[in-house]
């Protein structure tokens, strides 16, 4: 298997066209499983997945160590993404935001301690601080790539106001942001901006937390500590409608001979050339499927057959429950 690359940004970040998000081999999908993560890290980079993301708050924390400890005599093969931006209090996330000056210092400090590393190639803020100038996590960050411990700078989750704030101070090469089939918030304003700009687009969830695989259950199925028992698009009668909008892409799949994952990611490949998904998985075999959906082409007909059926008013619920809602920045 090859995966061709992109450039992401017009500061010279160039990533393999489909990262790995490994954020659930810490939390939020089910028990954590330590060898296969490692076995899945390590099979990521003998197939040329070399963009992996993480964060700090993932854990808290185990996550990057997790990284850190699979990446030991394989750094430098990868593009290593992470983020600062929550308080974190007695290996708890609080929940509030904290991207003063300092805090971004010492999250790094720790991040790099963690990853067992002396550079990040790439920092977010991980959720914009309202009580912080923009312009003061930019130079911030800024600084950092002066002092060689950051290579270049992401934002995640910003509006468009933060997004040319935080450019016109030190160029941002990325925003990370939910975008997928089912969830096309970023279309109308960001997007376009993004472009405007030279700024890359790194999609999380690009299989809709799972749901664009097929494989779904209603949220009270899934086991405690899932994040999906809080999905609103899994609960009630929003599952309902949403299995009868994505049935297209099961189709689709069908008829090409390959899993409705892998069209859901061909789609958002299909979309630019600046656009990076970081599907998330912790075991070897849906990794293997996610990086194969490289390889799969989309005619406009079919393109157009999956913009309409999973078009926004077709989508029922919100993408996250009311209190996370309020840290996005639109």
């Amino acid at each position: 298997m090859t995966i061709s690359t992109r450039k992401l940004g017009g500061q010279g970040l160039e990533v393999s066209a489909i990262g790995l998000g490994c954020m659930g081999m810490s939390q939020s999908y089910g028990p954590a499983d330590e060898t296969e993560s490692i076995a899945t890290l390590h099979r990521a980079i003998d197939i040329g997945c070399t963009f992996l993301d993480t964060a700090e708050v993932y854990g808290p924390y185990t996550n990057e160590t997790l990284l850190g400890q699979a990446l030991k005599g394989r750094r430098g093969r990868v593009v290593l993404a992470t983020k600062f931006g929550f308080q974190i209090k007695d290996g708890k996330q609080t929940g509030a935001l904290d991207s003063r000056p300092e805090h971004i210092r010492g999250a790094l400090e720790g991040s790099l301690r963690r990853l067992a590393t002396d550079h990040v190639d790439l920092l977010y803020q991980h959720r914009v601080d309202p009580a912080v100038p923009i312009e003061d996590v930019a130079g911030t960050v800024g600084d950092l790539i002066a002092e060689g411990k950051v290579r270049f700078f992401g934002l995640s989750e910003a509006g468009i106001a933060n997004i040319r704030r935080a450019h016109a101070v030190h160029p941002v090469s990325v925003l990370q942001s939910e975008y997928s089939l089912w969830e096309r918030n970023l279309e109308v304003d960001i997007i376009p901006v993004l472009r405007e700009l030279g700024i890359g687009l790194v999609p999380f969830s690009p299989l809709g937390r799972g749901f664009l695989t097929g494989a779904v259950k209603r949220a009270e199925d899934y086991p405690e500590g899932d994040f999906r028992r809080n999905d609103p698009r899994y609960q009630g009668e929003n599952y309902d409608t949403n299995v009868k909008a994505a049935q297209v892409v099961r189709d689709l799949a069908a008829e090409k001979h390959v899993k409705p994952g892998q069209i859901a990611l061909a789609w958002l490949l299909h979309k630019g050339d600046d656009i990076v998904p970081i599907p998330g998985t912790k075991r070897r075999t849906y990794l293997e499927e996610n990086m194969a959906a490289a390889g799969i082409a989309l005619d406009v007909t079919e393109m157009g057959a999956l913009d309409d059926a999973l078009s926004p008013e077709k989508i029922a619920g919100d993408r996250y429950a009311a209190t996370i809602m309020a840290t996005i920045d639109r």
